[in-house]
């Protein structure tokens, strides 16, 4: 017998409109002229070097990502990484899912961040019609569409709204691709269960967003930069809604991390910036890099001259540059990131600062490089 499941169908789910929330991106977002605080001066060294090596990067046609957690969007940093990837200093983008969720609900509405403390204790936290309907009916479409976690919903801001098929036509696909190509006749069905669950007329499905020029993944969509999400089962609020469909986030979540892992295969003379991500960037990082070392030792190659800056509030006494990985005795041992990445060979440098003044002092150093 199977285990009994919780039916998200029993759900009050209240309207996005009722919800009070912390962040106001008109009011709150940092503009890329905004003077950051002063970092350490080791900070403000790493910050000089990374300049220069992703100039080098960028000069030399290699990649240069950065990932990093929701807090970078909910801090209000859109502008600054809109501004790091039209002027083509980043050329991959990567975050969790509450990333992806905090940039849609400020391009539909324009706030994000809700009382969490409260919420819960209401029995309201997470459960809200507009953010959990669009997003995973935008990640739905994507897979079948073939796209992306991420590049489904960036196309969703981008487009204000998808295009719902109708049964006939998923049904008559998903019957004709069964055999050839099985995963596209699968998602076919997987859309066809939100059509029919849900009433979903075929056609244009309009989804507006007033304010989706402070999206990142509408950005990157319109720019075609890699704009890569990766979730945990659970972990985001869009699993509180009955539209949440585990096998379209399976197919878009795995097509964006190989599109990460393809990304950091051609990183060597490439830098990767891992910003305020304690878990999901080092550990979608060391599984990709393995798979690149893989295929690169086939070919007679390594890949050894890439350059890591991480990033993150939490005080590090250990020099991870000159001392190595500190021993299981010690506390920064337990420092995820800096554990896993100082792991990663290449060049890894560590910044204890906040993710806006990092953000702004890089983007500020890297407009100073073009302008000279």
């Amino acid at each position: 017998m199977p285990y009994p499941q919780f039916d998200r169908r029993k759900l009050r789910i209240e309207p996005l409109s009722v919800r009070t929330n912390k962040v106001r991106i008109e009011r709150d977002h940092v503009p890329v002229t905004a003077k950051p605080k002063a970092l350490s001066t080791a900070g403000e060294a790493v910050v000089r070097e990374c300049v220069g090596r992703i100039v080098n990067a960028r000069t030399k046609g290699r990649p240069v990502m950065l990932a990093f957690g929701a807090h970078s969007i909910k801090n209000g940093l859109a502008p600054v990484l809109i501004r790091l990837i039209e002027q083509g200093w980043v050329t991959h983008l990567a975050t969790n899912g509450a990333g992806i969720i905090h940039d849609w609900e400020f391009a539909f509405q324009g706030e994000s961040s809700e009382d969490v403390r409260a919420n819960v204790d209401r029995g309201r936290f997470g459960i809200w019609a507009e953010t959990g309907f669009f997003i995973n009916l935008a990640i739905i479409v994507g897979a079948y569409e073939g796209l992306g976690y991420g590049e489904s919903v960036g196309a969703m801001i981008h487009n204000d709204g998808f295009e719902i098929p109708s049964p006939g036509e998923l049904r008559e696909l998903a019957s004709r691709r069964m055999d050839d190509d099985p995963a596209r006749s699968a998602a076919a069905l997987d859309l066809l269960w939100a059509v029919r669950e849900f009433g979903l007329k075929p056609g244009r499905m309009a989804v507006l967003h007033p304010f989706k020029h402070y999206s990142v993944q509408a950005a990157a969509h319109r720019l075609r930069i890699p704009f890569t999400g990766h979730p945990m089962i659970g972990h985001d609020i869009i699993y509180t809604h009955p539209m949440n469909h585990g096998a379209a986030i399976g197919r878009a979540a795995l097509r964006d991390f190989l599109t990460f892992a393809d990304g950091v295969s051609r990183l060597e003379e490439g830098v990767y910036l891992s910003i305020g991500s304690a878990v999901m960037s080092p550990m979608i990082f060391e599984k990709s890099l393995s798979m690149a070392q893989n295929i690169a030792i086939q070919q007679g190659t390594h890949i050894d001259n890439h350059y890591m800056v991480i990033v993150d509030l939490m005080e590090s006494d250990w020099d991870w540059k000159k001392d190595g990985e500190p021993p299981a005795s010690h506390p920064s041992y337990y420092l995820r990131y800096c554990k896993t990445f100082s792991r990663m060979g290449g060049t890894m440098r560590y910044v204890t600062a906040d993710n806006r003044d990092f953000l702004l002092a890089l983007c500020q150093g890297l407009d100073g490089a073009r302008a000279t």
